[in-house]
């Protein structure tokens, strides 16, 4: 007689998402007997943890209460809402003492948790009712922010979350994405929107005028410095520092921006005073500074301090779905720049845009419909034709 087959599937090894901007207390937890049978992953704030249950199968859900982002309690409703099946539990990073009390359940898991599982069934456990703010709406999008596929409503999602508060945000994705576009409209969006949006590309600036540029100088300081001038970080003063290409910023400079970070004061070059500042921070990179941090070339406790709110632009391949609001939004701009009627796109050009890898993504799907604009002539429809330039993998064939 053949075995007779069991109708549950115990998960022999579940997987536990711990977030908590204390790295001490994620290597307590996950160092604890208590995680003898499960796998772990983290994340270092709550919107971290949104976007790693994005990418990652998770069985349960660890919530310091002390998050540097967003309320526990708040994020909870929101990941119990979204994942009716997943285990979430609230604990004090503060409290060495607190342990969370559904490890037990992982350990062995109960037939009734693999059952509900199975069937969707989600248990009626009394909870607190939570309000979920008006500002986390998803179905808003972001000041010249163009698009509504799922992938880029998450980004409005988070971006307005974080908007309001002085939480310092990291925007991270590829080349071409719209990084800066995000920062601008968390700036609009914040009660600083009537001071200044300040930009430092890092990697623009040489290395020995960086230090000058973001903290300023005295006359004098160094040869050339014929009169005083205050820093980019001084001129941000109530408003927000948007820091592009962080990850090209050179180690000598990584110590001085964390010491700014951490006490929010300011010494110019050559002058013995120093001030203190209210700026907001905003970095974009499109490189993962993880890796650079496992390479020796990024501090690992300034990128804890800058990523404490992540959010990741997708590329275009992963948003497909808004090629076509793309390029009539560019072409409408077009038009009105040299004053001729609006131009359209025809159905056979926008299913060939939509075929193309896009490797430079947003802005080279803007390119390209801006030398289509001017090779349709006086024509009122792009066609397939008139964008020829770009060969079968989408990129711009060399002339």
């Amino acid at each position: 007689m053949g075995a007779i087959a069991t109708p549950y599937v115990v998960r022999t090894k579940p997987r536990v998402l711990i977030a908590s901007s204390d790295e001490e207390f994620r290597k307590r937890v996950m160092g604890s007997p208590m995680y003898a049978g499960a796998s772990s992953e983290e994340a270092v704030g709550g919107a971290h943890a949104l976007a790693r249950l994005g990418q990652v199968d998770c069985d349960s859900v660890l919530l310091d209460r002390n998050l540097p982002d967003l309320d526990a309690t708040e994020l909870a409703e929101i990941i119990r809402k979204r994942y009716p099946r997943m285990e979430v539990e609230l604990v004090d990073s503060r409290e060495p003492s607190e342990e969370p009390r559904k490890m037990a359940e992982l350990r062995e898991p109960r037939i009734e948790n693999v059952q509900r599982a199975r069937t969707g069934a989600v248990p009626s456990v009394p909870r607190a009712k939570v309000t979920a703010p008006a500002w986390m709406s998803a179905d808003e999008g972001l000041p010249g922010m163009i698009g509504a596929s799922r992938a880029i409503q998450q980004v409005y999602r988070l971006a307005r979350m974080v908007a309001g508060r002085d939480t310092t945000v990291l925007v991270t994705g590829p080349t071409g994405t719209g990084k800066e576009l995000v920062a601008q409209a968390i700036h609009a969006l914040s009660a600083r929107a009537r001071q200044a949006f300040v930009v430092v590309n890092c990697a623009a600036i040489p290395e020995a005028l960086l230090e000058a540029e973001l903290f300023g100088h005295v006359r004098g300081a160094y040869t050339g410095a014929v009169q005083s001038r205050l820093g980019r970080i001084h001129v941000a003063q109530g408003g927000t520092l948007f820091l592009d290409e962080v990850g090209d910023l050179p180690l000598s400079m990584q110590a001085k921006l964390l010491r700014f970070l951490q006490n929010g004061e300011v010494q110019r070059l050559g002058s013995p005073d120093v001030h203190r500042v209210d700026v907001r921070v905003v970095c974009a990179t499109n490189v993962r500074l993880l890796d650079l941090v496992h390479a020796k070339q990024f501090r690992q406790d300034l990128y804890y301090r800058l990523a404490i709110f992540p959010i990741e632009l997708p590329s275009l391949r992963e948003r497909v779905e808004d090629i076509a609001a793309l390029a009539e939004h560019f072409l409408a701009l077009l038009s009105k720049d040299v004053g001729v009627e609006e131009r359209g796109l025809a159905p056979e050009a926008l299913r060939m845009l939509e075929r193309v890898e896009w490797p430079g993504n947003v802005r080279e799907l803007q390119h390209a419909i801006e030398r289509a604009f001017i090779l349709a002539g006086n024509s009122t429809q792009l066609d397939p034709e008139h964008f020829l330039a770009l060969n079968e993998s989408g990129r711009v064939r060399e002339i």
